[in-house]
């Protein structure tokens, strides 16, 4: 499928916008597909090439925030969100995505009127609910099923989960999660190179802007004290509700 030089132009610019967002607070998705089906491309085919070039992103945003990591605390986690993905991506063909959909749209409801009611929220470390093991298990799965079946705002979910059970900041949360998100993209990928074709040339083209929005927008994490981050994580938790009520209700 060819699209024409104007629909590659607009494309790689929204993707670079994307990568900045999506590497701060996650939700990159909920630009990028939208962009792609307006493109005239087919959903899954959209979806698998997003998943090509969203990879970039998250690749590029754990290259950054890589000292800032501790990888070796979320091992754990990264094999059950890749077992979740897994899961996730063969069931998008069996299992009703409007019971799914509406679970998700309650859920976002749900913390963004938490996160209006609690102003301070994410701005300084509080006492964890649950230890890290049963954590990465149990979000693992979750999350991981969640990116690979439908996708948009996995990394806002990761953000609340940590700040919420793991007593994270906002900014510690957004660098620790982005392996978690980029493991679930990895895997997905993986699954649509086997099930579907996928448009290389948009993806990759894609995946170049991913990468210099992803740069951007962790070095602005890192540089920063992240006080705008609770900010840009409601407009993209609200994006993502009108997003998915958008596709229950059409």
């Amino acid at each position: 499928m060819e699209l024409e030089l104007s629909y590659y132009i607009i494309l790689f610019f929204i993707a670079a916008f994307a990568g900045c967002v999506d590497a701060i607070v996650g939700g990159g998705g909920l630009i990028t597909i939208p962009a792609l089906f307006a493109c005239g491309i087919p959903a899954h085919l959209a979806l698998a090439t997003n998943k090509l070039q969203s990879t970039f992103g998250s690749f590029t945003a754990v290259l950054a925030y890589r000292k800032s990591m501790q990888i070796r605390r979320v091992i754990l986690g990264i094999l059950f969100t890749a077992i979740g993905a897994i899961v996730g991506t063969y069931s998008v063909l069996l299992i009703d995505q409007e019971l799914v959909k509406i679970i998700v749209l309650i859920c976002l409801i749900l913390i963004f009127i938490y996160t209006i009611f609690k102003p301070d929220l994410g701005h300084i470390h509080n006492k964890a609910k649950m230890n890290i093991t049963s954590f990465q298990i149990i979000f693992g799965l979750l999350l991981g099923f969640y990116d690979g079946f439908l996708g948009p705002g996995t990394g806002s979910f990761w953000i609340f989960a940590c700040v919420i059970f793991l007593g994270f900041n906002m900014k510690n949360a957004s660098i620790n999660t982005k392996i978690l998100n980029f493991t679930s993209n990895v895997v997905a990928l993986v699954v649509f190179l086997y099930s579907y074709e996928i448009l290389w040339k948009v993806g990759i083209l894609m995946g170049i802007g991913q990468v210099i929005g992803a740069f951007i927008g962790s070095r602005l994490v890192l540089k920063t004290q992240g006080t705008f981050i609770k900010k840009l994580f409601l407009i993209m938790v609200a994006l993502t509700i009108a997003k998915v009520a958008y596709d229950y209700l059409a």
